[in-house]
């Protein structure tokens, strides 16, 4: 092979290699965006089921929320970026619904921050 076909040969492999790489790194976002949508779906399934059956507990449901949230802050540290960034803050939230008798609509107010926390991590997915 002459000097100039050789650097387009190597030119043509590098940028192939480079969309490669590029491709791997898409796939795998959403890699991890599916398992980190599978998981805040368990952890979500596992704080609906706790309410219910500790509905008329105050400290069962704030335990509950608290789990809730250390289980994303967990789920936080296996991601990086704005994933991890966006399941602690889904996490912060949940660490913010506590449930108060002297101000019961605290818990509610909190409640309401949870669609923009998941638009977040669908942000972070998209």
């Amino acid at each position: 092979m002459t000097p100039p076909r050789r650097r387009i040969a190597i030119a043509i492999a590098t940028l192939s290699l480079a969309g490669l790489t590029t491709a791997c790194g898409a796939i795998g976002n959403a890699v991890n965006c599916n398992e980190a949508a599978t998981e805040v779906n368990k952890i979500t399934q596992e704080f609906t089921t706790s309410m219910g059956t500790a509905a008329a507990d105050p400290k069962a449901l704030n335990k509950a929320t608290q789990e809730t949230a250390d289980k994303l802050k967990t789920l936080a540290g296996k991601y990086d970026g704005d994933l991890a960034g966006a399941l602690n803050d889904l996490g912060a939230v949940f660490e913010g619904i506590k449930i108060d008798a002297k101000n019961p609509t605290s818990a509610t107010d909190a409640m309401a921050k949870i669609p923009a926390a998941t638009a977040k991590i669908q942000s972070a997915c998209g």
